[in-house]
């Protein structure tokens, strides 16, 4: 008759092989150190004659009552100590961060566990056995990413001066409003309006989309590459923008006008482009400080011309100084992105500037010369773009955080999609604030506003800067579609007469934000839009 099992500390143990090249070094198991094996393992000692049985160990259960075992043979008792135990104890850590039980497998033949071993030492069928045993008995407990810094920080005031740089343009209109007098063109809006507004809706696409290329040829060639881009573009939209001027009649002065308004726009995105937006409010000075005295005296025609001659004499002399330098910086292999890549991002601009000009002549079109001009409605728009800038890079780290914070899809839909409320909420506060301060300091020059007149530059607002978003992750073509069909939508109802303009911007610009939204929701909640 044999005996009860007991525990014995078995022979020395075989040398474990060395780690796998590449392994990160790993402290040897306790089980395993200087070279002799110390766990304990089952064995069954030779039967003993006696007439009294082996003492039992106080609380162990009697011999009829033992489990069975798992590779064959009787286990020990429950009371007996698991050198499983011990192996949770030595390798609890690892264990705990490991996302499968494959993974603690590996660990466990990289520490030369061999099958033997694990049957011999621990009962079990093999090191999977074993390693799922562990991941079952251990918690998980991964650890937190280490911190990162944010890729995509910027100081909000580079915006704010940006937005300001954006908006200062707009003085050159109150210095030049003399030239645009005479009868009302065909729109009944005052005379050369029309031929200013097509050369402006030419310019805007035509520079959204140079932009564009200009950016994506800085990325893959450097700035000669940009620069030669440049040269070529911008002087053929600035020709493009003044030809659409000259196909609505006019008064001469506001053909001249346009040509200058579009070689500003020409040689602004150059600027831009090329890192010297500071160089503009330099160029633009002569304009502010003649659009300022205009508030005290009534300046002179030849003034009013010379200080919008010095505007664009130095714009375009910065412009094309800084151009030339690009060109000569050292070049870089240089793989040329498809022209039609940009041609959405020119669309996208040349729905916002629709979307944009019947906001501001909806009113004068709809009910005649009569009407006030929104131009508050514009001044707010193109200040609160500095905002919109720094609010989209403000998502893209923000959702960079979201990212690596989640741990699952789910997760990172439901971040993505609070980050995103978040940006948007800013901006329209921020676009809502200068809405109200515009108003107040220029009462004179635009039309009352109500609630209807407030919620559609809100709605129109949450449509250009959802747009931008989804640019600024290349998917451009969304933005394009929505925004060309928002803006045919409002033009074909300001044809027809349809509702008051401000009711009409409210229900198409909502409608068009909504599916914006929608698209960023859905982009921003996808890993790979995050690469």
């Amino acid at each position: 008759m044999s005996g009860p099992l007991r525990l014995v500390p078995p022979g020395p143990a075989a040398s474990a092989p060395s780690p796998r090249p590449g392994a990160r070094p790993r402290r040897r198991p306790r089980w395993a150190e200087d070279g002799h094996d110390d766990t304990l393992v089952l064995r069954r000692p030779a039967p003993v004659h006696t007439a009294d049985p082996a003492p039992r160990p106080a609380g162990a259960p009697p011999a009829s009552v033992r489990p069975t075992s798992r590779v064959g043979g009787p286990a020990r008792p429950r009371w007996a100590h698991d050198p499983v135990d011990e192996l949770i104890a030595d390798r609890g850590e690892l264990i705990a961060e490991a996302v499968h039980p494959d993974e603690i497998a590996a660990v466990l033949e990289a520490d030369g566990l061999t099958g033997e071993q694990v049957r011999e030492r621990f009962g079990r069928r093999d090191t999977f056995e074993l390693a799922a045993e562990l991941y079952a008995r251990v918690p998980r407990r991964h650890p937190e990413p280490p911190p990162r810094t944010d890729p995509w920080a910027a100081h909000p005031g580079r915006f704010l001066f940006r937005g300001l740089v954006f908006a200062l343009p707009g003085l050159g209109y109150a210095l030049g409003s003399p030239f645009l007098s005479g009868p009302p063109d065909v729109l009944g809006l005052p005379a050369g309006s029309g031929a200013l507004t097509a050369s402006a809706l030419v310019g805007w696409a035509w520079n959204q989309a140079l932009a564009h290329r200009a950016y994506t040829r800085l990325a893959s060639g450097g700035r000669a590459a940009a620069g030669r881009c440049l040269r070529l573009g911008a002087p053929l939209g600035a020709v493009l923008a003044w030809l659409a001027a000259l196909l609505l009649p006019a008064p001469g002065a506001a053909l001249a006008f346009a040509a200058g308004q579009s070689a500003y726009l020409a040689a602004a995105t150059a600027l831009l482009v090329l890192g010297k937006e500071r160089l503009l409010p330099l160029a633009l000075l002569p304009t502010a400080v003649g659009a300022g005295l205009t508030l005290a005296v009534e300046l002179p025609p030849w003034v009013r011309v010379l200080a919008l001659l010095a505007t664009v004499g130095a714009v375009l002399t910065a412009a094309t100084r800084a151009t030339v330098r690009a060109i000569g910086t050292d070049p870089v292999n240089d793989a040329a992105p498809p022209r039609a890549a940009s041609l959405p991002y020119g669309l996208f601009g040349l729905g916002c500037a629709v979307l944009t000009t019947v906001a501001a002549l909806g009113d004068m079109v709809r009910y005649g010369a009569g009407a006030a001009l929104a131009g508050a409605v514009v001044i707010a728009l193109t200040l609160s773009m500095g905002a919109a800038e720094w609010l989209l890079h403000r998502c893209r780290g923000l959702a960079l955080a979201a990212l690596a914070r989640s741990t699952g899809p789910a997760g990172l839909r439901l971040r993505a999609a609070r980050v995103l409320g978040l940006c948007l909420g800013g901006y329209l506060a921020a676009l809502t604030a200068l809405v109200l301060t515009t108003h107040a300091l220029w009462p004179a020059a635009s039309s009352a506003l109500g609630g209807a007149r407030l919620l559609a530059v809100l709605a129109l607002g949450a449509v250009l800067w959802t747009g931008l978003l989804l640019q600024a992750f290349g998917s451009a073509w969304p933005s394009a579609v929505v925004c060309l069909a928002a803006a045919g939508a409002e033009t074909a109802a300001l044809a027809l007469k349809i509702s008051a303009p401000a009711i009409v911007q409210l229900a198409v610009c909502g409608a068009a934000s909504a599916v914006l939204l929608a698209f960023a929701t859905a982009l921003l909640g996808r890993i790979t839009t995050h690469r």
